[in-house]
């Protein structure tokens, strides 16, 4: 009798097991200091989105990995509690590129303080110090080389600060009515770049686009939806639809 209650219970147990991995995974939030993760959640452990400790594509690892939560943000930056897309890293994280235009300020110094652009090779050229190597680094950090190329031998205690004057332009390309370069605007979607350029022709496929971007000097090509938040450098692809 012993036997047949234990051999009752284990096919119970096997029963509900079974009827559980017929359920779908369901979603959970993933919060990161605070925040939380992309859309604001991410799916079960184990799962295509699952948070894994170190890299992956699609992984929570400190640098944040295609859809990290990291302080840089990922591809998609910070998502805020209530989830959804969320616009890319404020300047403190932006990364500067060829094409940026800055405003820096020398405190005392009206003979350096001016307009820089980043140039195709990835420096800004200033009085005294010459050409400072600025591409790949935030706004804080070519403020800080810029004080310590002034200290070396120019100014005792430079005071500098920097912002973006204009952010370097995005293209698209594909099925728009103008194809083409254009200034970028803050917290601006795929969807907005395509009004920019005029809307879809009617052969364009309306689903997603094709994003390219160079992530942390990484070239990356992936297919995203209208709602995906653009970034300054992005090019955007719409494709011809099949049907």
């Amino acid at each position: 009798m012993r036997v047949i209650r234990s051999f009752i219970l284990l096919l119970g147990v096997a029963i509900a097991a079974a009827g559980c991995a017929q359920q779908p995974v369901a979603y959970m939030a993933y919060p990161t200091a605070g925040m939380q993760g992309i859309d604001g959640v991410v799916y079960g452990m184990g799962g295509p989105y699952a948070p894994a400790p170190i890299g992956g594509p699609y992984a929570s690892a400190p640098m944040g990995g295609l859809y990290g939560a990291s302080p840089y943000g990922g591809l998609y930056g910070y998502a805020p509690a209530a989830g959804g897309y969320a616009p890319a890293a404020g300047e403190g994280y932006y990364t500067l590129d060829s094409g940026d235009r800055l405003r820096i300020v020398v405190f005392g110094q009206d003979g350096l303080t001016n307009s820089y652009v980043v140039g195709a090779g990835g420096y800004i050229d200033m009085p005294l110090i010459g050409s400072v190597p600025s591409r790949g680094l935030t706004i804080d950090q070519l403020a800080s080389r810029i004080s310590d190329k002034l200290r070396d031998g120019y100014i005792r205690e430079p005071h500098v600060a920097v912002e973006i004057e204009a952010y370097r332009p995005f293209f698209i390309l594909g099925e728009v009515a103008a194809p083409g370069q254009y200034p970028y605007v803050a917290n601006m979607t795929a969807e907005t770049a395509v009004a920019i350029a005029g809307g879809f022709t009617a052969r364009a496929s309306r689903k997603t686009v094709i994003l390219n971007r160079n992530y942390y000097g990484r070239p990356i090509r992936m297919a995203v939806p209208l709602a995906f938040p653009l970034r300054p450098g992005d090019t955007i692809n719409v494709q011809e639809r099949w049907f």
